[in-house]
């Protein structure tokens, strides 16, 4: 079905502003990561890739607005519950249905894009290709993963922290909040080890638990949401020792996130009740039928151009030093004007790359089994633990090395490149496999 039928199609009950919050929040992180990344050749001729809010720190106020991956996730929670709900009405074997359902969209498209740079990888390699503007771009395609990841335990958790949404209510979101406040006690008051990264569980499906709260109608004060959370935010960054940046900074000693902090949660409450407080106005705007159209047209590639969006801009710069062309200064007037320029060139190569890859997020039309299998839940789960597992870890050691054994700490583990592949192939094949047999 082409987009417009679809747009058309839509049913009067669809939650529109979902939509345009799920590619809006999308298409705000590609067009962050082409501002942010800076440029240059080092006085060694040496291709460099800075972050632009290190070298124009005032900037990073910036972030409290624009880093915007909680209303991703917490309009993941709100699809997440009205998705788990349908599996439970038409499946016996809810888990592993809803899982496929919800992860198809995510997984096959990233593993078509890991497949396709690990080939090339492997091939520059075998080669002896690389140096300058490549070695950098087989670090630094692969880092977004990391939001995979994420989504990943999202998913994973949503059946039984909706069982729970559903008996306790609210109590859930506050004992989410009140884990993470406690991580952080135990990270900054205590120097616990290794105790931070549970704030990658904690914080993350804290703002995803709002989603279950806006799907059964129960954020009915965002005003207060947002004050609390900004005040919140502003407090903690204040007193310290959380830095201003919404994003991580390099070098830094404290990022808000990776690992997550409570300020970070507050961040994201600030832009969720933020939001919500837009809904009404926005909700009228999509009625219009050309703007919802341009939506469902979005919506139908925006994982796939947020998987490739780092290639085209780096494509672009490719192209610019293979023509021999000055780069300005990061952040001087020369390199600010030649923004725009740089934007729209990114933006037309990720359409190239979107027009050719497309295909692998449209959803498998695999037949499911006729007799469900038991054992279909616990290989979903297994599935999933995998796909995370090796999506973070590539996240981390990047696809350069392959041959080499080049490795990345994954909280206490090294991971290499191949074992990061195999186990989110692995693990994308049998949520399929669980999915279809349940």
């Amino acid at each position: 079905m082409r987009s417009s039928e679809l747009a058309a199609a839509t049913p009067a009950s669809r939650d529109r502003y979902a939509d345009l919050l799920r590619v809006a929040s999308l298409g705000t992180v590609v067009l962050g990561h082409w501002l942010m990344a800076a440029v240059s050749l080092g006085a060694d001729g040496r291709v460099q890739v800075g972050n632009l809010l290190a070298l124009q720190p005032r900037l990073q106020l910036l972030t409290w607005v624009f880093q915007v991956m909680p209303v991703f996730f917490f309009v993941g929670g709100f699809a997440h519950a009205l998705s788990c709900r349908s599996a439970r009405r038409t499946h016996a074997h809810a888990y592993p249905v809803f899982l496929r359902a919800r992860l198809q969209r995510l997984l096959r498209p990233t593993a078509a894009f890991i497949g396709i740079w690990g080939a090339a990888a492997l091939v520059l390699e075998l080669t002896g290709k690389g140096g300058g503007l490549i070695d950098v771009s087989l670090r630094l395609v692969a880092q977004p993963l990391w939001f995979v990841g994420i989504y990943l335990i999202m998913a994973a958790f949503t059946p039984p922290l909706l069982r729970l949404h559903e008996r306790y209510g609210w109590a859930v979101f506050g004992a989410l909040v009140a884990a993470a406040v406690l991580v952080d006690v135990l990270r900054f008051g205590l120097d616990v080890p290794y105790v931070a990264f549970l704030n990658f569980a904690f914080v993350w499906l804290a703002v995803h638990q709002l989603g279950f709260l806006r799907a059964d109608g129960r954020l009915t004060r965002p005003w207060l949401l947002a004050g609390a959370g900004l005040a919140g935010a502003v407090l903690l960054v204040a007193s310290g020792p959380y830095p201003l940046s919404m994003v991580g900074m390099p070098g830094e000693k404290i990022s808000n996130m990776a690992p997550p902090t409570l300020a970070l949660l507050c961040h994201g409450l600030w832009l969720v009740g933020a939001v919500e407080l837009l809904r009404g106005p926005a909700t009228r705007w999509l009625n219009r039928p050309r703007v919802w159209r341009t939506v469902v047209v979005a919506g139908t590639v925006s994982m796939t151009a947020f998987l490739w969006h780092l290639t085209a801009m780096l494509g672009v710069y490719g192209v610019l030093l293979a023509a021999h062309v000055r780069l300005p200064e990061p952040g001087s007037g020369t390199w600010w004007m030649q923004v725009p320029l740089r934007f729209l060139a990114a933006a037309a190569l990720t359409g190239v790359l979107v027009a050719v890859f497309r295909a692998f997020e449209k959803p498998s039309g695999a037949r499911e089994s006729r007799a469900p299998r038991a054992w279909a839940g616990p290989a979903a789960a297994l599935g999933a633990t995998l796909s995370l597992l090796g999506v973070l870890g590539l996240s981390l050691v990047g696809f350069g090395g392959l041959l080499e054994g080049s490795t990345a700490l994954l909280i206490a583990v090294h991971v290499t490149a191949p074992a990061s592949v195999a186990m989110t192939l692995a693990g994308w094949l049998l949520v399929e496999r669980a999915g279809r047999a349940a």
